[in-house]
């Protein structure tokens, strides 16, 4: 049956979207036909897939009969509006945008993470002949920087516990898509020029700076939209919704955008509920499916943007213990009593991160549910 299969891409003319085609082709999704959906402006353009060219075509409720499952990257007001006909016509979604995200009849997946909320008992389900058992009419995909942090987390979550996450992001023009990039481009180039054109897409001046991320901040809270996504994204994927304060981890994040194209990196600091050691930690990491340990002290070779940019694994590095639990005297007199820094039992750990945003933190992860949904 998923040979037989008929695919969509709704926003494939975004910045994502095209990310998705790319997946679907890299990873020889299984389909009969693929079709490609966008604004009624974008309607008629040409986009590569597979050796030949897919014409895109205008997104209607009517346009989504016979699709089985479709990819949606078009926005959340978009996915609001055109829910209820996609269940209509039994077209399964896989979405992007925040829309569902935490809607509690909506899985939010991460596949190396939790791919078992894809068969949980959900209000939303549909009877597809593809499947012999009901599937989500809706699957959320999380959270760019959320999608990120928990693929290195989730390793040692599972292995040692987390009380604790203090989560520092440097988010990339790419995480506000096609328009974010070019803002950034053209204003590094008017600076090199001696010009300084005023911010369009974001809030402040893009080139040669950074700034508080571009979402709202709530006034009760503190956090802006993205912060906010990041803990309580963490606390439905990892199943602590219902758990009290002491059991669950407590997340708390800074999101910052940084003056970078492509990929996002974080800074996280850790604590463990249970004593490991850096050499554990990074063994931890490394046998976690997506992940790829960048962590050479002897070279400082770790993680970075433009490293990540361009691929499906996630990489961590700058793996430490966390140095405000000892004095810096007293880890170094422990690590040359224990014949180095990996060996020292520790609690708290410090790691860093970068991740395609365009990749695993959007088009990737949604292609994998799909992937998962029809196996």
């Amino acid at each position: 049956m998923p040979n037989q299969l008929t695919i969509a891409i709704a926003g494939a003319t975004g910045a994502v979207g095209r990310e998705m085609l790319t997946c679907l082709e890299k990873r020889r999704f299984p389909h009969a036909r693929l079709r490609l959906f966008a604004s009624a402006r974008s309607a008629g353009t040409a986009l590569p897939f597979a050796g030949c060219e897919l014409t895109v075509e205008a997104l209607t409720a009517d346009a989504l009969a016979g699709i089985d499952i479709a990819l949606f990257s078009a926005g959340s007001s978009i996915t609001r509006d055109l829910a209820p006909a996609a269940a209509r016509h039994n077209c399964v979604i896989i979405d992007n945008s925040s829309a569902f995200r935490m809607d509690p009849s909506v899985p939010l997946v991460v596949p190396e993470v939790n791919p078992a909320a894809l068969v949980a008992p959900t209000n939303k389900v549909l009877s597809v002949k593809w499947s012999a058992q009901p599937v989500p009419a809706i699957v959320a995909n999380p959270n760019c920087s959320t999608i990120i942090l928990l693929m290195a987390l989730t390793p040692l979550r599972t292995a040692f516990g987390i009380e604790r996450a203090v989560v520092s992001t440097y988010q990339a023009a790419s995480g506000a898509g096609a328009k974010g990039m070019d803002e950034l481009e053209e204003q590094t180039r008017a600076d090199l020029r001696g010009e300084r054109p005023a911010p369009k897409v974001f809030h402040e001046p893009y080139a040669f700076n950074l700034f508080s991320h571009n979402t709202a901040i709530d006034p009760l809270t503190g956090l802006n939209v993205e912060e906010t996504k990041v803990i309580l994204e963490t606390r439905k994927i990892w199943g602590e919704e219902s758990l009290p304060p002491a059991q669950r981890a407590a997340i708390t994040a800074t999101c910052i955008r940084v003056p970078v194209r492509r990929a996002h990196a974080e800074s996280v600091n850790i604590t463990l509920r249970r004593e490991a050691t850096a050499r554990q930690v990074r063994e931890a990491l490394a046998a976690f499916p997506g992940v790829q340990v960048v962590d050479d002290r002897d070279t400082n070779n770790f993680p970075t943007p433009l490293k990540a940019s361009g691929k499906d694994e996630v990489l961590v590095g700058r793996i430490r213990p966390d140095a405000s639990l000892l004095a810096p005297d007293e880890l170094a007199r422990l690590a040359r009593d224990r014949g180095g820094l990996d060996d020292i039992p520790c609690r708290g750990f410090d790691l860093f991160i970068c991740g395609d945003q365009l990749l695993k933190g959007a088009a990737l992860n949604a292609v994998q549910i799909a992937e998962l949904l029809i196996k």
